[in-house]
């Protein structure tokens, strides 16, 4: 019985996201609720093209944390923007110069 608390103690552990953070989601958010009006789309064509309820297209656009990431990835499609998917975390500065701080490291032994 223990066991079973625990894997759903795990699955429904809260995510914290700070302040700054949250206001780039919002961003986020507001970015593709600006598309979407661009388009002239409505919430419930988007939503359905989506496959996802209009509640979640609204959550989306005020960009809740808790709307899952393939969610916000068939909303990005329905509005043409799925390429820019792809440069999420695409270029990894921090771990490039982690990297050639290392490789420098193994030339100077």
């Amino acid at each position: 019985m223990l066991i079973i608390i625990n894997i759903i103690d795990m699955k429904t552990k809260k995510q914290i996201i700070f302040p700054k953070y949250q206001r780039m989601l919002e961003e986020v958010g507001e970015n593709i609720k600006l598309a979407r009006k661009r388009r002239k789309f409505t919430m419930v064509q988007v939503s359905e093209r989506a496959n996802i309820n209009r509640t979640t297209l609204y959550q989306i656009e005020k960009g809740n944390p808790k709307v899952s990431l393939g969610a916000y990835f068939n909303v990005f499609r329905v509005l043409g923007l799925h390429e820019d998917f792809l440069k999420l975390a695409a270029d990894d500065v921090f771990g490039r110069k982690l990297q050639d701080l290392e490789l420098l490291k193994k030339k100077s032994k």
